[in-house]
C-alpha cells in the first residue's frame, strides 16, 4: 500500500506489501466500501492491476464494497474493473476531457456504478495526473456538465491537500455541495473526527480516509460512526 503527497509520486511513503491484507483488516474493523487506487494504472494503462483488485474483491466478500481508480480512461477499462469485481469504477481525466463519455457508461452500467473523481487546483477541474501546468474548467461549471450527463457522484479532491492532513477544503465542499447536483464525497486532508465531523455537517456523502488511518492517527471504527452521525448506523469508506 503506497500513499501519495499532493499526487506526487517522487514523495511517496510504503505503508504495506500486501494490499488484500490490509482490505481485511480495515473490512474487520468495519469498513464498508473501500477505495482502492491503482497507482501504476494511473501512470500507465498498460500496467492496470485488476489481478489485485480482483485478490481485494475475493478477500473482503460480501463483507465490503470495493470501488476502483486509476487509469480507467476509456469504456473497455471500465468495463475490465467492473467484471474484476469492483462495485464501482472511478473516472477522473476521461470525464473531464469526454463528458459524453461519461454519459455514455453511467447509461451502460447505472449511476450507482460510475463515478467522477474531481480533482480541484486553484478552483480548475485538473485532470492528466495533475502534471504541473494543466488546467481546467472551473469546478462548478465540470461538475454542472458532467450532472447533465447524469454522473450523480463526485468525489472531491482539493489537491494542495491530498495526503498532507491538513484538514479538507471547507469552502470548496461547501460550494459544491450547494449546487445540489449530486453526491459530494470529501477526499484530501482529513484527519481528525472533528473533520469528518463538520464535512458531515456541510452535506457531504461521505468521506475517503488514507494517510490518517494508516499512521494510526484516527481509530477507523471511531471514524465511521463520526461519519454516519447519530443514529444512522455505520457505515464507512477507506
Amino acid at each position: 500500500m503506497v500513499r501519495l503527497v499532493r499526487g506526487d509520486f517522487d514523495q511517496e511513503t510504503v505503508y504495506a506489501d500486501d494490499p488484500v491484507e490490509v482490505a481485511k483488516r480495515f473490512v474487520a474493523e468495519g469498513a464498508r466500501w473501500l477505495h482502492v487506487v491503482d497507482l501504476d494504472g494511473a501512470r500507465d494503462p498498460a500496467m492496470r492491476q485488476l489481478d489485485v483488485v480482483a485478490a481485494i474483491v475475493a478477500g473482503v466478500g460480501e463483507r465490503a464494497s470495493v470501488e476502483v481508480a486509476g487509469g480507467l480512461r476509456d469504456a473497455s477499462a471500465v468495463a475490465a474493473a467492473l467484471q474484476a469485481g469492483a462495485a464501482r469504477a472511478v473516472l477522473g481525466t476521461a470525464a473531464l476531457a469526454d463528458r459524453a463519455l461519461a454519459g455514455r457508461l453511467v447509461a451502460s452500467h447505472g449511476a450507482d456504478r460510475i463515478i467522477v473523481a474531481l480533482d480541484v487546483r486553484d478552483g480548475l477541474a485538473i485532470g492528466h495526473g495533475w502534471e504541473p501546468g494543466t488546467s481546467g474548467p472551473p469546478v462548478e461549471v465540470a461538475l454542472t456538465r458532467l450532472a447533465d450527463v447524469g454522473v450523480r457522484t463526485f468525489e472531491v479532491t482539493a489537491i494542495d491537500r491530498d495526503g498532507t492532513l491538513d484538514g479538507p477544503d471547507l469552502d470548496l465542499l461547501a460550494r459544491l455541495v450547494a449546487q445540489e447536483m449530486g453526491a459530494i464525497i470529501a477526499s484530501a486532508g482529513i484527519a481528525t473526527l472533528d473533520d469528518l465531523r463538520v464535512v458531515r455537517g456541510l452535506g457531504c456523502a461521505g468521506a475517503i480516509m488514507g494517510r490518517a488511518l494508516y499512521e494510526g492517527r484516527l481509530s477507523l471504527p471511531e471514524a465511521i460512526a463520526e461519519a454516519a452521525g447519530p443514529g444512522e448506523g455505520e457505515t464507512g469508506r477507506t
